[in-house]
């Protein structure tokens, strides 16, 4: 079985930076990293309902570097990380709604006190299946 990494525009500097990739796909599952609400310069946005809003975005982003038929259809698997989960929860349901409205994937949601960005006030790292 093979492993290979992916990027999407706008994440190499970060990838080479932290020496990590935004997603790894072995066999036909593919892993993300923790995606964050930033914007496509690579920018952590200050507000956190949007800083959900672009994760969400940036983790089909990183799914498609892997496959273009990925999406969140595709999702299996959610793990968040949150600043502030009595903040941003009502946020991350709202776009489960959104992104995942004909299904419903396992979800682990755990409230930290930093992230490896600074500003960044959410985190979601998902795992999808490539079905043939």
């Amino acid at each position: 079985m093979s492993i290979s990494v992916h990027n999407y525009a706008g994440t190499e500097e970060k990838s080479k930076a932290f020496h990590y990739s935004q997603a790894v796909k072995v066999g036909n599952i593919v892993k993300t990293s923790g995606q964050g609400g930033w914007d496509d310069s690579g920018d952590v946005v200050p507000d956190l309902k949007k800083q959900v809003e672009l994760a969400f975005l940036n983790v089909e982003k990183a799914l498609k570097a892997v496959d273009p038929s990925l999406s969140w259809k595709s999702v299996y698997a959610v793990r968040s990380f949150h600043i502030s989960l009595d903040e941003s929860a009502d946020y991350v349901i709202e776009n489960f709604r959104k992104f995942t409205p004909d299904r419903r994937p396992v979800f682990t949601c755990v409230e930290i006190r930093k992230l490896g960005i600074e500003g960044m006030q959410v985190e979601i790292e998902v795992e999808a299946l490539i079905e043939s």
